[in-house]
């Protein structure tokens, strides 16, 4: 599974790079109408899943990627109930955001719990993962405070988030021409 991700770490750099976008936006432009938020995000989740659908097709085995598939299938599916339905309220969008980043969360790290063999540094996945699921419950927990009043939430969310892709995405990079040297068995001096 590893061989297969290192060699498309530029995805994942997509990914984090569109999030960033999206948060700084989502802070610079705090007058804009709820609809612009929607429509924003809408494109957000579906780029992030369309990109994680290209990552698991790409990858290696089957097994090892139906992370990835879930991150993306979930990522379209929220992008297309935006866009169908651009009415919604504040709060309907606010839970909708907030369960779309519970379950990618918890997908991201029960697939970073499976990569632990295969790197040294799964806990960046996982941390992604956990700060996605935070920001699910922080989300759920206020949703009469509407989308606009917690626009800074969902905008340091999708930088930081986006960072940490970036970050795990470098990493990839890294791994990428590491060879794992086959293990060799303990050796104790002066014993035979």
């Amino acid at each position: 599974m590893l061989s297969s991700l290192t060699t498309h770490w530029p995805l994942f750099v997509i990914r984090g790079v569109f999030a960033i976008v999206f948060g700084v936006l989502t802070l610079v432009w705090p007058g804009a109408t709820l609809v612009m938020l929607i429509l924003a995000y809408g494109v957000y989740a579906g780029v992030d899943g369309v990109l994680s659908l290209a990552t698991a097709v790409r990858g290696g085995a089957p097994t090892s990627r139906w992370w990835l598939a879930i991150v993306g299938f979930l990522g379209i599916g929220a992008s297309a109930m935006t866009f169908v339905w651009p009415s919604l309220t504040a709060t309907v969008l606010l839970s909708f955001i907030g369960i779309w980043a519970i379950a990618t969360g918890v997908v991201e790290m029960v697939g970073a719990i499976q990569l632990r063999k295969e790197i040294v540094h799964e806990w960046v996945l996982i941390a992604s993962g956990l700060f996605s699921v935070l920001f699910g419950i922080i989300a759920l927990r206020r949703p009469s405070a509407g989308a606009l009043a917690l626009l800074v939430v969902i905008g340091v969310y999708a930088i930081v988030h986006g960072g940490i892709l970036v970050s795990f995405a470098l990493r990839l990079r890294y791994w990428r021409g590491v060879e794992v040297p086959p293990a060799r068995p303990l050796e104790v001096p002066g014993y035979r």
